[in-house]
């Protein structure tokens, strides 16, 4: 086999993908059982955070841990059936949605989470609209079914009207509630029934029967079996087709029905997104070019920043999403940002809290560089300097926050910690023009945010913080005006300020003074990002 053969082989055997769900559809024990199917896991741990339990080997952070919910993306690989698989996990809570957005730019695929009791919800919508405008293909799991569920029908009539994309059953649920029994394959023809195992502990026994087997019939009754029966008539002429390109597209999503709890319909979920999701996608530059995977020139991009995810050593990590070319320990690429020369020496893989230090990538895989202050989300690392990805998209803050150092001692720890939060992102950062007070202001998607600065002030960087709520409710980045224009008419209740790149905004406190200004101000263009 030559060497170009062996490294589309590599490119081929790629899968990175994000899990993404409304808060409590089960995302996070999807996520896990993943990795019990993949191997990466002997015994799958509770999400629950009970004392005595395990805990999810995503949730890491000592916060989430806490609360028992995500609120920082991790990255876990591991090998499945030949493939190597990137999974992104994301934040389940919504108030961390943008660290959800940022991750949505490094993968190829979605599998995205229904509570199968609740149906689409508005999460849901809004990250699935995210992935639309990507066109990132989307593979939905409808789960919690061993539990009392909307009508099946109903669910996939749901997806197709709600999110305006053809939904094609792959499996259909047998049952639901107490009465779940497992799924119909529709490609195999056949039931696969499971057996439940303490606390979804263990891999699911899986018996398959044809569905004029009587065993199956005296499982399901007699009315359950009329109903399937009925349902699986109706979706074969009057469902969609399947359509493999349609998928790769975006324009039909394959829906799988199970329990992740229980250990239903995983396996067959994780088998058939192997086969039709894609392989490591090409990706656009700033300038228009597009830089495909078989590019031997190594290009990647720096889409998340975690500091102090191992307490014991308290460093930093970039992670990147390889776009084209091999990555090898020690290879020397241009930082787009500074125009330096940097050498790639400490790089590893990762699994939750623990690392594995990798010697070679491929495009599709995600890495993590420790160390390199000089790192900030959406930068380019490649041995091509002429090559700058534009992924990274900032989403506008909805809650403002002013933040006091009240130890003026700890100045330099608060400074150092605060630097640190803005470059992963976590938060935005303003200070005011033309006022009194000179008190740093913050901005974040969600409140939630807030109490992630002030607990990982405190923890990892040792200094206590106070945040007073600041009255602003939304930004807005004011566009290059022309030498001739006229300084804007700022009203009442508007404030100008600066973010933490010192373009200047104006916050505003509601909708009304945002029109007011914009019917004053008629030659001043603003935008709800920064350029």
């Amino acid at each position: 086999m030559t060497a170009t053969m062996s490294y589309q082989k590599e490119i081929s055997k790629r899968r990175t993908f994000a899990i993404v769900s409304h808060p409590d559809a089960g995302k996070t024990t999807l996520t896990e059982k993943f990795l019990l199917y993949g191997g990466a896991l002997q015994l799958a741990g509770s999400v629950t955070s009970r004392k005595k339990e395990r805990a999810t080997v995503s949730d890491w952070m000592e916060l989430e841990r806490k609360r028992g919910i995500s609120v920082s993306s991790t990255v876990l690989n591991f090998k499945y059936r030949g493939y190597s698989i990137n999974l992104l996990d994301t934040p389940g809570h919504n108030d961390f949605s943008e660290d959800t957005y940022r991750v949505l730019t490094a993968v190829d695929s979605v599998i995205m989470v229904i509570d199968g009791g609740k149906g689409i919800e508005q999460q849901t919508k809004k990250l699935f609209e995210v992935c639309r405008r990507r066109k990132t293909p989307v593979f939905t799991f409808v789960n919690k079914m061993d539990r009392p569920a909307l009508n099946s029908l109903s669910i996939l009539d749901e997806i197709e009207r709600v999110l305006n994309i053809e939904a094609y059953a792959i499996n259909w649920p047998l049952g639901s509630g107490p009465d779940f029994k497992g799924v119909w394959d529709r490609e195999s023809r056949l039931a696969h029934l499971f057996e439940r195992t303490e606390r979804g502990s263990y891999k699911a026994p899986v018996k398959t029967h044809g569905f004029d087997d009587p065993y199956l019939k005296e499982l399901l009754n007699e009315s359950t079996y009329a109903q399937i029966s009925e349902e699986l008539e109706m979706i074969e002429h009057a469902g969609v087709d399947f359509n493999a390109q349609d998928v790769l597209e975006g324009k039909t999503t394959p829906v799988f029905f199970g329990s992740a709890t229980n250990n239903f319909g995983i396996e067959a979920l994780l088998d058939s997104f192997i086969e039709h999701s894609p392989q490591p996608q090409p990706r656009h530059t700033d300038s228009n070019t597009i830089i495909k995977p078989d590019n031997p020139s190594f290009s990647g991009f720096v889409f998340k920043i975690q500091a102090n995810m191992d307490p014991r050593h308290r460093d930093r990590m970039a992670f990147v999403r390889i776009v084209s070319g091999k990555f090898t320990r020690d290879m020397q690429v241009t930082h787009n940002h500074s125009g330096k020369k940097l050498r790639l020496s400490n790089s590893s893989n990762v699994f939750g809290r623990e690392r594995i230090s990798v010697d070679e990538a491929y495009p599709g895989d995600v890495i993590g560089i420790v160390g390199g202050n000089y790192f900030s989300i959406g930068d380019t690392l490649s041995e091509d300097n002429s090559i700058c990805f534009n992924e990274i998209p900032r989403f506008p803050p909805e809650c403002f926050s002013f933040i006091h150092n009240p130890v003026p001692a700890n100045y330099k720890r608060f400074q150092s910690g605060l630097t640190q939060l803005l470059q992963e992102g976590l938060i935005h950062f303003f200070e005011l023009a033309d006022s009194a007070r000179k008190t740093p202001v913050l901005g974040a998607v969600g409140i939630l945010q807030f109490d992630l600065v002030k607990h990982r002030m405190e923890t990892e960087y040792g200094t206590k913080v106070n945040l007073e709520k600041a009255p602003w409710t939304m930004v807005r980045w004011i566009c290059e005006p022309s030498s001739s224009q006229s300084p804007p008419r700022i009203p009442h209740g508007v404030q100008k300020a600066v973010d933490e790149k010192g373009a200047p905004v104006l916050l505003f406190t509601g909708e009304w003074h945002l029109k007011y200004f914009e019917e004053n101000n008629k030659g001043i263009e603003l935008n709800d990002f920064r350029d």
